[in-house]
This record gives structure tokens, C-alpha cells and sequence, in this order.
């Protein structure tokens, strides 16, 4: 009976758990808050879009660098949120 219940629960939750905030529903000042706040944070960008937003270089991985992006939010159409994330070496790199 626990096991069905627990399963049960599992089961309503996978749809809220695979939400994630919209940027399109936040003011360009929100979206920047929320990215600032939380250093690291996946966030809707449109309908079938989305992407991990971070606040400082300093929050990606080794092996990535630092880009700067923006997003679309309720207010404009390219709100500056931070940074993303890309693997490689950054193209100003000319060690080699």
C-alpha cells in the first residue's frame, strides 16, 4: 500500500517537477534577480526553449568559458541575464 502511494505521488509530480521559471512571465529586472540570486539557474526562454542562465563566469564548469546572454522577458525583447555556459576553449583563446 506505501509503495503504490509513494509511487502514486512520484507519478503527480513529474509534470510540476519538469517546470521551470519563464522568462517571458518576469520583467527584464526580475529575470536578472532571479539569475543573480540563484547563481545558476535553467529558465524557459519561449515555448519549447530554455537554457542555463549564470550569474559570473566563476559558475561554469572546468573546460567551459563564459558567454554573455540575454533572453526575451515581458518587457523587451533582449534582457542582458548574465552569462551562459560553452564547452571548449573561448575564441580569443590563441594559445595554439
Amino acid at each position: 500500500m506505501r509503495i503504490a502511494f509513494c509511487l502514486l505521488a512520484v507519478l503527480a509530480a513529474g509534470p510540476a517537477l519538469a517546470q521551470r521559471p519563464s522568462t517571458l512571465g518576469m520583467s527584464c529586472s526580475e529575470a536578472q534577480n532571479v539569475v543573480a540570486s540563484r547563481g545558476a539557474i535553467v529558465l524557459s526562454t519561449g515555448q519549447y526553449t530554455y537554457d542555463r542562465f549564470v550569474a559570473a563566469p566563476g559558475f561554469c564548469s572546468l573546460g567551459e568559458w563564459a558567454r554573455p546572454a540575454t533572453a526575451p522577458t515581458a518587457d523587451t525583447r533582449s534582457c542582458r541575464l548574465g552569462y551562459t555556459c560553452q564547452a571548449g576553449e573561448p575564441p580569443w583563446d590563441d594559445r595554439w
